[in-house]
């Protein structure tokens, strides 16, 4: 069996958009199987005193992520637009997937994926219902049903629960890769090492 690697993500997480584009390929060339845990950096944020993104918090900080995000998608030929307001809230997504992926569901990973290029790519809002519903309809699923288990008390839990077990992990930021060992890799720059680490 392949050895997995867990890929954290907050869909707010600038950083984990690349990320996000380039981890099924990279994992494949790598032999590596990827298991999608999708988080909320909010608590997390929260207890280390921040009320928002580092990146909004500081400004010279942000200025430079964005040109390099600008950079990053340019080399990787992905398209980048700035979303706005950032960062958006990313709840509701989160539940969807997390249902989704719950349920064993074949349609999660890519829905993570394609909201991840509406807001970084095209610049939609991603707290919009009606955003991720256009986009669970591409993927064949009804939007009323999958919504409504989004919102359920059950996944709800389970969204805290995940997010929990990020912080306990040690996570203090996304993306964050672990390796099947434990090895706690942070940083869309470090996917490859954290593929290559599992793989050993």
């Amino acid at each position: 069996m392949a050895a997995i690697v867990d890929f954290w993500f907050d869909f707010a997480s600038t950083y984990s958009y690349p990320a996000a584009m380039r981890i099924g390929d990279a994992a494949e060339r790598a032999g590596v199987a990827v298991r999608f845990r999708p988080f909320l950096l909010g608590p997390i944020f929260k207890a280390q005193g921040w009320d928002t993104s580092p990146f909004s918090i500081y400004e010279a900080k942000g200025r430079y992520m964005w040109r390099d995000l600008e950079r990053l998608c340019a080399g990787l030929e992905l398209p980048f637009r700035r979303p706005e307001p950032f960062p958006q809230n990313s709840l509701l997504a989160a539940r969807i997937a997390v249902a989704g992926l719950a349920a064993g569901a074949i349609w999660p990973e890519e829905f993570c994926i394609a909201v991840f290029r509406a807001q970084f790519g095209e610049g939609r809002r991603i707290d919009d219902p009606s955003t991720l519903s256009a986009i669970l309809t591409v993927f064949g699923v009804d939007a009323a049903t999958a919504l409504a288990a989004a919102q359920t008390d059950d996944n709800k839990a389970r969204l805290r629960a995940q997010t929990d077990e990020a912080q306990r992990l040690g996570i203090f930021g996304a993306p964050a890769f672990i390796a099947p060992d434990g090895e706690l890799f942070w940083g869309n720059d470090r996917l490859d090492a954290a593929l290559a680490w599992a793989a050993r």
